[in-house]
């Protein structure tokens, strides 16, 4: 065991003890501190581009979690993730954040460290996704899964709907592969909000709109490799860093779900649609060149422990070369047919083709991967 998941161990076990007395009135309440941990093992064929999965047997998103209350005012959580990257374990410390839960007027704060609320997914542990790999949006512009050292401010609106808008103020080191070091402070800023409601008893839906600035800029650095002389290969760079960035991204998602009678655990559709853009790809380059993606997805639960489900993405990226920008591509397809036998297990079988690459290597003419996810304990409640 590595020295850094002996000290998430410890932290983990003594976290509760540390909150001393705070802790103990909130277990007199009726609340204590949840302990819980997620195995994700899978096997591709071979890797996608872009993508955070080696070829293979290999383990994903693992990770072991506590979460509670410090007294009546906050509550925490920590988390420390394994995961297998290029034939190495890997471990990270992915969550540590201490938020208020008794701010007036519908206002919450947290600090530290956590997972940008921007997207329809990145909030969302990737164990707990649909599919094996989130989508070419996610993987291009945020590493797939952008959790970062900041702060956040929601505040849930008082109407009959609900209502949530939020900012957060992010270091942006963990965005970026390789960090200007002339920045200092905060390097990222995002804005968003989401919206929902039902229509009836069986249709229910959300939209979303999230803005994000970045005062560092990914493709800086990869001009500089080509500057001197090495070759980038994005394919292969580590899943946390975006790897077509840019000042400006916005990105907008909406998703539509339907349940006779409202019965999700029998029978359930999910349609969610997503689009991103990029601007500001370099200090000279202005508002013209961009990346842009777009995905959609749709999981139609049939049975209460079967789920089939399709995903289409196209990416289009500028990448610079020399003070010019040229056109690059790539459309993925995804089909997956998971088995739940438990809300606590899920084995999930895709198959995945990507086509049309163009300045983008790595491209799978055709892959397959086998998952098998199985957790332990308490785990955080799944976002709409």
């Amino acid at each position: 065991m590595s020295a850094f998941l002996r000290s998430t161990v410890s932290l983990v076990s003594l976290l509760p003890w540390l909150a001393g007395a705070p802790c103990a009135q909130a277990q007199e309440a009726g609340e204590s501190w949840q302990f819980g941990a997620v195995l994700d093992v899978a096997t591709t064929s071979r890797p996608l581009a872009l993508g955070g999965r080696d070829q293979g047997l290999q383990l994903g998103h693992s990770d072991l979690s506590a979460s509670g209350p410090l007294g009546r005012h906050l509550q925490a959580r920590l988390t420390g993730v394994l995961a297998t990257h290029e034939g190495r374990l890997e471990t990270e410390l992915e969550e540590a954040w201490v938020e208020s839960r008794t701010l007036p007027g519908g206002l919450s704060l947290r600090a530290g460290r956590f997972a940008s609320q921007i997207g329809y997914l990145n909030a969302q542990h990737p164990h707990a996704d649909d599919f094996v790999e989130r989508p070419l949006l996610y993987r291009a512009f945020l590493g797939g899964h952008w959790n970062d050292d900041g702060l956040r401010l929601n505040l849930t609106l008082p109407t009959s709907l609900y209502w949530v808008v939020g900012a957060e103020v992010m270091r942006g080191k963990r965005l970026v592969a390789e960090a200007d070091p002339e920045v200092r402070g905060a390097g990222a800023f995002t804005l968003s909000t989401k919206l929902g409601g039902d229509w009836d008893r069986a249709n229910s839906w959300q939209l979303g709109l999230s803005y994000l600035k970045s005062r560092r800029l990914a493709a800086q650095a990869h001009e500089e490799e080509e500057a001197e002389g090495e070759a980038h290969d994005p394919a292969h760079e580590h899943e946390h860093a975006a790897q077509y960035g840019g000042r400006h991204l916005w990105l907008a998602d909406a998703t539509w779900k339907w349940a006779p009678e409202g019965n999700n655990r029998d029978q359930q559709l999910r349609v969610t649609v997503e689009a991103a853009r990029v601007t500001g790809l370099t200090p000279q380059a202005g508002n013209g060149p961009r990346h842009a993606a777009e995905s959609l997805a749709v999981v139609w639960r049939f049975h209460p422990h079967w789920e089939l489900g399709s995903r289409l993405d196209q990416l289009r990226v500028q990448a610079p070369h020399d003070g010019e920008f040229h056109s690059g591509q790539l459309r993925e397809q995804a089909l997956m047919l998971a088995w739940k036998p438990s809300h606590l297990q899920t084995v999930r079988l895709q198959a995945s083709r990507q086509r049309d690459a163009v300045e983008i290597e790595g491209a799978a003419r055709r892959a397959v991967a086998l998952q098998y996810i199985l957790a332990f304990g308490a785990h955080g409640a799944h976002a709409f």
